[in-house]
């Protein structure tokens, strides 16, 4: 149960410009879970939440949803439904209404729209320290299936004799979309695309 009273939150469609209320959440949510346990915080500020969450908002692809409690956002969640895998994240909660069940709300709301969409699957990725948010998915269902190292740190050797690392061109999409699927058994032609052309744009 939760330890806190539940508040009346209402879940609604996201829109853009919910972007820099929900990415300031962002920031301020990953940024209190990470100091607890005395890690560096993913974003370096409240600038990159904002960036990331305004781009999903509004970017094809991605479907988001938003906590409000007394007309005031409170948090926020987004699916990408770019594979026939969907994805989950980031989902981040106002640390002042954290553990009163607003991510509940929110993981269902999007869980609810991967099985209308007819997912074959959803998947997260869960900071291992995080022992609340890891209860909340065990009971909605999910399941540990691998873990992931966040390594960072500049390398020993610039260079790997054979191997070249250079930016992705839409040239490279078939390979690198034939190597997710087998590796990960699925497609992600879509997001490799997205993610191409958004480095492209950048450039």
């Amino acid at each position: 149960m939760s330890s806190k009273a539940q508040p009346d939150v209402t879940i609604r469609t996201a829109t853009a410009e919910d972007g820099p209320a929900c990415g300031q959440i962002c920031y301020d949510a990953f940024s209190a879970i990470s100091a607890a346990h005395g890690f560096p915080c993913d974003l370096p500020g409240p600038e990159a939440g904002i960036g990331l969450l305004s781009m999903m908002f509004s970017t094809p692809g991605f479907y988001a949803v938003v906590a409000e409690s007394d007309g005031r956002i409170v948090g926020s969640n987004v699916l990408s439904e770019q594979a026939v895998i969907h994805g989950v994240g980031p989902i981040t909660i106002d640390p002042r209404l954290q553990n009163t069940g607003v991510g509940r709300r929110l993981m269902q709301a999007v869980m609810d729209r991967a099985n209308r969409n007819g997912a074959a699957g959803i998947r997260l990725v869960q900071a291992a320290f995080h022992n609340r948010s890891l209860s909340l998915y065990a009971s909605l269902g999910f399941d540990i299936r691998e873990p992931l190292s966040c390594m960072q740190g500049q390398t020993r050797e610039r260079s790997i004799p054979g191997c070249v690392v250079r930016s992705a061109q839409p040239a490279d999409e078939v390979a690198c979309n034939a190597l997710s699927r087998r590796v990960h058994g699925f497609d992600r032609g879509a997001e490799l695309a997205q993610a191409i052309g958004r480095a492209l744009l950048a450039w």
